[in-house]
This record gives C-alpha cells, structure tokens and sequence, in this order.
C-alpha cells in the first residue's frame, strides 16, 4: 500500500456524552464516559497523492508505505489487520492544512460509519476502564506521555479535540479519552517513528496500566507533556512543571516515554531527572537508534538518573522489500527520502530501506509488538 497518511480503527459512541473523534467529527464535548463499540481486527487505511506546496525542511509532506507480506509485513504491527484502503486524490493547489482536513475527515467519517453497523448488536467481549475504585496500599502510578510538537507548522503533529498542541505546559488528560478518539495526527507527514491516530486510541501502555489497576497499582492518570522546546531552559522548565504536576498528584511512580526524535528527547530525559529528585520512581519505554548494524550509541542523551528502560527495538536497522505481486494506493512510484528531486522507485520492484521509518508502524513507539532480545 502506497502514499499511506493515517490509520484509524472504527469506533461509534453508543451511550454516554460527546461522540468518536471531538473537535473534528463534531463539537468539543468531553468524552471518555459510556459505552462505545469498537471494530477490532480492522482498520482503516487512508492514502492520498498530495504534494504540498512546502518542498524542503522538517514540514514538506511525507506518507508511508505498507506491505502486506514477507519481512516488510513482520516490521509493522498494521500488516496484521483487515484494512480498508481510501485511495486519494486531491485537487491541485491545496495548503498542508487544507490537505490534512480533507484526508482526515474522509478517514474519520468512513471509520465511524462502519462501527455504525454494530449498533444494537451485542458484543463479543466488553472490556470495563475504571478508576474511581482504588486501593489505598497500592503504589500511585502516573503515566507521562511525551507529545513532540512543531510550533512553526500549520500543524504542530498532535491534536488534542482537534486543536494542534502548541506552546501549552502539562496537561493532565484522562485515559479514557484515548479509547474515544480525542487524540489525533497530522496526515501530511506520516512517519515510522510518529505513532498514527490507530496507536493512540490502542494505546498499550495506557491499556496496560489500566489492565494492572487495582492489582499492582492505582493507575493515576496521565500527563500530556509538550517536547522540543528550542532552548535549554524551555527543556528544564517543561521537566520541572511535569514532575511538580506529578507530585501533586501524588504519584510515587511515573511510566514515561515519548514520540518524535531528535532534541525532544533531552526534554524526556531531564523530566525522568525532574521526577526522580522529587522521589518519584520512573520507567521510560523508548525506541533506540543504534546505528545500522547497532554498535553505535542506541540513545541521544542520558541521565543518570534513568536506571530503568525498556528498549522496543531499533529504529536503525536496515530492511529490504521483495517485489510486490500488486499495488494498492495513488502512487506506482515512490520517493525513498523526501528532498526535492529525490530518487523515485517502482512500487512492485524490489526495495532496500536504510531505516523503517518509511513503514507506517515501522519503529515500536510504545512497545505494542514482541521482542526478545538476547546478552552477546
């Protein structure tokens, strides 16, 4: 599948305030409450041939790719599901923002018309998020999610109710706004290493700390940090604010981790330091680098203080892609990097990937799939 900008899950509110997708689909009315039905197994894949009128930089438009079968299919969690693939074509001449508001409407408008059909029909599993019933001898556990935002793009890369996250300090958000859509991308730029508006309503980590409630700890709630703050000083004032929102909140521990790549992840790293001076214990779930055959340093910058993290694999590595039997998508041609003249390559040849950040759902954000790993 070619020219890939999103992919979202279907989902309908049934019961309970607001609907799918707030801010964009409908008004800004809170959600997170009720019931809302889920197709699990599917998703759907919008993909559009647009080419932006920024050429160069960090905001020209960037799509991804997708393969259905062999080792490019064992690289993306999304080879996994039935997808229902939107083939775009938008008319010439349209702004990023334009572009991005027509893609994402059609993609949300088709994902909550097909879980429409399960309205009256009763489920195969239900799955109940809770918090108001805790244990008071349980550890208090935050959940601190790092969003990297572009302040100087039409869209800063994560929305919240439709409304680009810019110059905003900590936010606390409930989870179970996550499951109702409130959470959403930029579909001009989609990236392996940028999560897409299905990781954010199947977030693991969110889903795991809720499925650990009540059992090993008291699931906190969450703090939305904004990273990649252009000074040193905006990084130490975002990590200070965090941990002091954390703090009042009571948390004895913090599950950290974080999108993008770049600086943004010194703001990570100085918040893990922020908490952990304030007593508060941290885990932080990142991808690494590593280089190309993973000898070279897997982190951007370090702490002392971050004495544990789960690695979910290498963005680095490298991958090659076998001759596809058939294309899905607007593009029979696609461009390996994104600079102006770049290369171009048949879609149904053969391909070699220097990095899987040209694979939607290349790079494990959260650590969604399984890995092992073994000492050498």
């Amino acid at each position: 599948v070619t020219g890939i900008r999103d992919v979202v899950e279907p989902r309908v509110k049934v019961d309970g305030k607001g609907q799918v997708f707030p801010g964009i689909l409908g008004p800004v009315a809170p959600v997170g409450e009720g019931r809302t039905h889920r197709l699990s197994g599917m998703a759907v894949v919008v993909a559009a041939e647009y080419e932006g009128t920024i050429r160069a930089g960090l905001g020209v438009q960037r799509s991804a790719i997708l393969d259905m079968w062999g080792p490019g299919a064992e690289a993306s969690r999304f080879s996994s599901l039935v997808g229902l693939v939107l083939s775009l074509r938008l008319v010439q001449g349209l702004s990023e923002l334009e572009a991005h508001t027509v893609i994402q409407q059609a993609e949300f408008q088709v994902a909550k018309r097909l879980a429409e059909v399960t309205v009256g029909l009763k489920p195969k599993r239900v799955e109940t998020f809770d918090l108001t019933k805790v244990k008071p001898k349980l550890p208090r556990v935050l959940f601190i999610q790092g969003c990297l935002t572009d302040s100087h793009h039409v869209h800063s890369g994560v929305s919240y109710y439709g409304l680009p996250i810019r110059d905003s300090l900590a936010t606390v958000v409930h989870p179970n706004e996550f499951f109702d859509g409130a959470f959403a991308i930029n579909t001009t730029r989609c990236i392996g290493y940028f999560p897409i508006t299905w990781d954010w309503q199947n977030h693991p980590l969110v889903l795991g700390l809720y499925r650990e409630h009540g059992k090993r700890l008291n699931f906190a709630g969450v703090i939305l940090e904004r990273i990649r703050f252009e000074t040193f000083q905006g990084k130490e004032v975002i990590a200070q604010n965090t941990a002091q929102l954390a703090s009042n909140l009571g948390a004895d521990a913090a599950l950290v981790t974080w999108l993008g790549s770049g600086n943004a992840f010194v703001d990570v790293m100085l918040t893990v330091q922020a908490c952990e001076r304030r007593g508060i214990k941290t885990a932080l779930v990142t991808y690494e680098y590593g280089g190309k055959e993973g000898i070279d340093s897997p982190l951007l910058y370090y702490v002392p203080e971050a004495d544990a993290v789960v690695s979910t694999g290498s963005r680095d590595r490298w991958i090659d892609l076998p001759p596809a039997e058939k294309v899905v998508g607007p593009y029979k041609e696609i461009k390996i990097l994104s600079y102006p003249g770049a290369p171009v390559a048949s879609a149904r040849g053969s391909l070699t990937l220097d990095a899987r950040d040209m694979i939607v759902g290349g790079v494990d954000n959260w650590g969604r799939q399984s890995w092992a790993c073994r000492a050498y």
